[in-house]
């Protein structure tokens, strides 16, 4: 669902030194930019639960411990054209309030004008979830949307 939403409505993302990391409800997609010519075997990934360490040709491009925790077993990484790393990982928090202010804790934050948009992406992709017959791909936002946006829950239908 989360890929359709993105696919209509963008993505936000957070410049790094190496590339950008952006987010949905359910995961996280980093994009690291390394040298053209750069085959897999040059590539060390690790891909923990609540931590990452990514080399390329033996230099360290980042490592240190996950904003939150993710999923393991879930996580990918693909090189992709011999030029662009690509990671995903899973949430192990998949509401729309769990909104990354960071890649790593202290490190590649996301300012407050970017976290803002993030998390304003959140809460209408959990709109689209809770209204699957309403496209809110091109909707904007404004108010609390804060932690996931406002809860309709307790409203009658």
């Amino acid at each position: 669902m989360s890929v359709h939403f993105e696919e209509r409505s963008g993505v936000v993302p957070c410049k790094t030194p190496w590339g950008s990391w952006y987010q949905t409800m359910e995961e996280v997609f980093i994009e690291v930019n390394v040298p053209h010519g750069t085959s897999g075997k040059e590539v060390k990934c690790h891909l923990g639960s609540r931590d990452i360490e990514l080399l390329v040709k033996g230099k360290e491009i980042f490592k240190g411990k996950l904003f939150d925790t993710t999923v393991s077993d879930e996580a990918t990484w693909t090189l992709e054209d011999k030029c662009l790393i690509r990671i995903i990982l899973m949430k192990t928090n998949r509401e729309a309030g769990n909104c990354w202010s960071s890649l790593l804790e202290g490190e590649y934050c996301a300012n407050a004008w970017v976290q803002d948009q993030m998390q304003r992406k959140l809460t209408l992709e959990r709109f689209q979830r809770e209204n699957p017959g309403f496209d809110f791909s091109g909707a904007e936002i404004t108010g609390n949307f804060a932690g996931g946006g406002p809860d309709f829950s307790s409203l009658q239908k």
